[in-house]
């Protein structure tokens, strides 16, 4: 009779003949613990809810004739260039906040926010209406 510990390391190594009962038995425990572990082990959970518009592009306390807004990433589509996140940035500010609709203003600097993974959050957007 083999001992536990080398039951344990014919189990670890997959030596075990396939058709035979304890093969079986561990492809048996693999799909019980991959179809029944819970999610929270994971921690790769996804968003339940978009956020208000309101609380994708905000207006941030700024001095003289320009105006900053903090612009959620989740609004853009992720772009590969400077001027195509600008002209994304420009269409979601127009399109969110009445004040732009008319789409004459002009945006002066971007400034990418980015969480303790490194990932793109919010864009910091200076903008000065013409």
């Amino acid at each position: 009779m083999a001992s536990g510990g080398q039951i344990l390391s014919r189990i670890f190594f997959w030596s075990f003949e396939r058709g035979s009962w304890q093969y079986d038995l561990a492809v048996i425990a693999i799909l019980i613990f991959v179809f029944f572990m819970p999610r929270r082990w994971l921690r790769d959970q996804p968003e339940s809810s978009q956020p208000q518009q309101e609380q994708r592009i905000e207006l941030l306390p700024s001095t003289g004739p320009e105006s900053i807004y903090r612009v959620d990433a989740r609004v853009l589509t992720p772009p590969e260039q400077m001027p195509q996140l600008q002209n994304e940035l420009h269409r979601a500010l127009q399109r969110a906040l009445p004040d732009l609709q008319n789409g004459r203003f002009e945006i002066l600097k971007v400034e990418a926010q980015r969480d303790e993974h490194g990932a793109v959050i919010a864009y910091q957007v200076s903008v000065r209406r013409k």
